[in-house]
């Protein structure tokens, strides 16, 4: 028998603040992250905006000696395991440390080390190049750093599938505790891409935004005027647990996990199929896992990136798998605000759902003034709505034709 999974802490990072509450009412007050670079020299690039954090630091959080070893997106995924720790509760020195682990999510890693250590080859010569370049640029560096921090001696792996690398870290980390492989999950993901190779790259595929002289009103998903996502940073980490230990501890209860599908598309490296079957069937088995009828499902987070075919695709798949109930949904992009944290967003995203469900409020799509005519669902357009909820759904698809979706409800 499945064991019950449930959420007990919650942690994130973004360009809309450095914890939950703030995120969760800078989301629900349409208020959006995306500014122009500070942190970047963008004079000669064609894209000048992002969901950036220019004054991020560790203080309170990692000694300086300690965070120059790391990563940038390591950083991030430290502190929100963190806050996401003192949130649940849990004294890992109190816990059998193999039954507790992490499972954390990057689509890229450290790049901006990968482009420190080669400039410093190139300029300098090999010996000015870090012993600690390969340490910090691995992407399972977030996970072996945050299992360090607490001990965990359990499964301790990562997943890198692109933008679903949050969700497919988030569905495994659920299936070790329903399958009864640990009993603590420290999981999500982290993102630190808003470096110059990055940038120019995802520019030159003409997949990002070059709204510069507005960048609040650059991310548009749904809009007939969208012209590509908005990069951005941070991470979204949450404490999971099974059922039965988290309620015997007296543990503040967020959410329960009910629910997560996985699929490829087998199509093409960055574009998603047309018809959106792919990311029908991740929707379709997270309903299949959680037991639930499709017409329980009140709210999806959608992956809406703010780019044409994505959004259609995203919108099509929406109604193959809830029919005329797709019209009933509330669906709401919050890339819109936050931009696009492309392998955390599934961590932030999820958060998202939760805190809807536990304040029977919707955040909404903002910069939806038009919108397009094959995307007529309700996206909650520019104002945030009242809905009790039962259960939400949160989706990330991801480049290389990864599809995954998760379900969240209240827990009794």
């Amino acid at each position: 028998m499945k064991r019950r999974v449930v959420v007990t802490g919650l942690g994130t990072v973004t360009a809309l603040g450095r914890r939950v509450e703030d995120l969760w009412t800078c989301l629900c007050d349409g208020k959006s992250g995306v500014s122009t670079f500070v942190n970047v020299d963008c004079s000669q690039f064609r894209v000048k905006i992002g969901g950036e954090m220019p004054d991020w630091n560790t203080d309170g959080y990692l000694l300086p000696k300690d965070a120059k070893r790391i990563d940038r997106f390591v950083q991030f995924a430290l502190v929100s395991a963190m806050d996401a720790v003192r949130d649940s509760g849990i004294d890992f020195e109190k816990e059998d440390p193999y039954r507790c682990g992490v499972v954390i999510g990057s689509g890229i890693g450290g790049l901006s080390e990968i482009e420190t250590q080669h400039t410093r080859l190139l300029f300098k010569g090999p010996s000015k190049v870090s012993p600690f370049t390969i340490p910090k640029l691995m992407v399972n560096a977030a996970s072996g750093q945050v299992s360090m921090q607490f001990g965990l001696r359990g499964l301790n792996t990562a997943v890198s599938t692109a933008c679903a690398s949050a969700s497919n870290a988030i569905g495994d980390a659920y299936r070790a505790i329903q399958h009864g492989i640990t009993d603590v999950m420290i999981t999500g993901g982290s993102e630190a891409a808003l470096t110059p190779m990055a940038i120019c790259g995802f520019a030159a595929m003409r997949a990002l935004s070059t709204r510069n002289e507005d960048p609040a009103k650059a991310s548009r998903p749904f809009d007939v005027d969208r012209d590509g996502f908005v990069m951005a940073e941070g991470a979204g980490v949450l404490v999971l647990e099974e059922y039965e230990r988290a309620k015997a501890r007296g543990a503040t209860i967020h959410g329960e996990l009910v629910g997560y599908g996985a699929t490829g598309d087998a199509s093409h490296i960055t574009q998603p199929v047309e018809d959106g079957a792919g990311a029908a069937m991740a929707m379709q088995l997270a309903i299949e896992d959680s037991g639930i009828n499709k017409e329980d499902v009140g709210y999806i987070n959608a992956h809406g990136t703010s780019t044409t075919l994505g959004d259609k695709a995203e919108t099509r798949a929406i109604k193959k798998v809830f029919g005329d109930h797709a019209y009933k949904l509330n669906v709401s992009s919050t890339k819109s605000q936050t931009g696009h944290l492309l392998g955390a967003s599934g961590g932030v995203e999820i958060i998202v759902c939760i805190e809807a469900l536990r304040n029977s409020l919707i955040p909404p799509t903002i910069n939806l003034d038009t919108p397009d005519p094959d995307c007529d669902l309700n996206y909650t357009a520019n104002q945030s709505q009242e809905r009790k909820l039962k259960y939400a759904m949160s989706n990330s698809f991801g480049f290389g034709g990864h599809n995954a979706s998760l379900i969240v409800t209240k827990c009794d």
